[in-house]
Parts: structure tokens; sequence; C-alpha cells
């Protein structure tokens, strides 16, 4: 078994590779998104410290481009096509798995779909380009520190730990779309309550009112989709509307806080899990959701 060759390297190198670019692509894309949320975030697919997808798109792109290696271009063009496909299979796959977007490009120029952008597959190039000549080599020295033997104890019991990790992360992401979807229903219903009020002149003003209430912190994802929906709404609000101000924003801040209760309520079921799946990825949103929003782009 450690000896099948596939594209000219044993199994053996290509699963401790697996697991060693695993490991680092959820080092940098824990630091990243924490850096970028201002919080801890734990990311991935699994509840261990590996992203699949990093470890997976690296050794394949390493398998697939090693016979263009020596020509810079050929390898950056690789670079952006192979990992692109990669990242857009990906996505389809879990979208139609679990009925749930994963992450979300369309605010990117140059999109498709949400699923794959321009930027993030340029970036790519560069990043097949470094995995050649950067981190390639320091892999393999890696690998080269502890003995074959170490080595496959390390990958047998990895596996072992990633399959039960993996079975009960995909039996608890299969009820991420459900819940998903009922939380879109409490938005919906928010956004056309405040939209059949009309009472307040500016997004800002809106928002000042929504501070005190917990979830409705700026950067949350249900923030967002509120605010596109807000911005077109308060235009209504004019001058004929500011003597009902007041009479009515008491009775909708009391709506507000029962929708966001509920909102909450549907956030908080499905588990430890379900939690920091959704903490982790702060676009996910429902494929439904995901479908409104691309046909609006």
């Amino acid at each position: 078994m450690w000896e099948l060759q596939i594209a000219g390297v044993d199994l053996y190198h290509i699963l401790n590779w697996l697991f060693i670019y695993s490991f680092l692509g959820w080092v940098w894309e824990s630091c990243y998104v924490s850096v970028k949320e201002k919080r801890l975030v734990n990311r991935g697919f699994v509840t261990g410290p590996v992203c699949t997808i990093y470890g997976f798109g690296a050794v394949s792109v390493y398998l697939i481009l090693k016979p263009v290696s020596g020509n810079l271009l050929w390898l950056y063009l690789g670079g952006v096509i192979v990992p692109t496909l990669l990242e857009y299979i990906t996505a389809v796959l879990m979208e139609h798995i679990f009925h749930t977007s994963w992450w979300d490009y369309s605010h990117n120029k140059y999109n498709f779909q949400g699923r794959i952008c321009l930027g993030a597959s340029l970036g790519w190039g560069i990043f097949s380009i470094i995995l050649f000549y950067g981190f390639q080599p320091v892999v393999d020295r890696i690998v080269a520190l502890y003995s074959i033997a170490a080595g496959k104890l390390f990958v047998s019991a990895a596996s072992l730990v990633y399959a039960v990790d993996f079975g009960m992360s995909f039996m608890n992401a299969m009820q991420i779309g459900e819940k998903l979807q009922n939380m879109d229903v409490v938005i919906d219903e928010l956004s056309e309550y405040i939209q059949s009020t009309r009472i307040f002149r500016s997004t800002e003003e809106l928002w000042e009112r929504l501070e005190g209430l917990r979830g409705f912190e700026r950067g949350t994802e249900l923030r967002r989709r509120l605010e596109a929906r807000f911005d077109a709404l308060v235009a209504f609000g004019g001058e004929e509307l500011k003597g009902r101000q007041e009479e009515r924003k008491a009775q909708m801040e009391e709506r507000i806080a029962l929708l966001q209760s509920r909102y909450e309520q549907i956030r908080g079921r499905g588990g430890w899990f379900a939690s920091r799946a959704m903490n982790a990825y702060p676009h996910m949103k429902s494929r439904a959701q995901a479908l409104r929003d691309r046909r609006k782009k």
C-alpha cells in the first residue's frame, strides 16, 4: 500500500504531505480570518487543526503540475487553472450536499456564481509557484526528519482521528442548511416589517436603534444582508412621516427584539459544531439565499 505510485510519488509521501499542508492551511486560514474578524476563529470543515481543501489542493497541484515545474509561465498558468477548478468543484459539491454556501465571492469583481473570482485565481497562480520553490522543499525536509516507521504511525493515527472527526462534522453539517433557511425566514420577516413602517430617515438612524440588540454588531452576515435592504427602504421616510416616528419606534423596537430573539434561538440550534462552523464561516448562507443573491448580481 505505502509503495503505491501516483504521478511518480509513493503513497507514503503523498499522505504525509497531505496532513502537513492541511495543518499549514489551517494555520493560515485561521490567522487570516481571525485578524479580519478581530476574534479567534477555528477555520475549516472539521473540528481538528486541518483545512483539508488546502492539503488536497496543494498535493493535487504539485502532482499535476510537476511536469511543467521548470517553466514559470506554464507553472503560473496551471496554478491559476487547477486550484480554481478544485475550488469551484468543492463549492458546487458542498452546496448540493449540505444545501449551504460556505463562501461567497459575489462582492468581488469578476466573480463567477460567487464560487470563484479572478482575484483569488490569480493569487492561486502565485501560491503555486511559492508551493514548488518555497513550501515543497521545506515539507520534504520535515518528512525526512522522522523515520518511515514513525511516518506510517503518524499517518495511520491522523487518518483514524480525521475519519471520526469528518464523520461527525458531516452528520452535523447536514442540518446547517435547514437551520440557515429558518434564519432566512426571520430576516425576511424583519425586513418586510421595517419596510411596512418606513419611519426611519437614514440607515445610520436605524442602526443606532438596533445597536443595543444582541447579534446586530457590525460585520455579521445578518447585518450585511439587512443593510442592503434598508438602504433602499429608508429613502421613503420623508418629512411627512416625522410626526409619527416616535410613536411607532417603541412598537417597532419591541417587534425587532422578538424577531431577534427568534433568530438567536434558531442560530443556537444544532449543537457545538453548527455554532463553530457558522463562526468559522461568517458569510455562510443557505443555498437558496446564495442563489437569490447571485440572480440579483
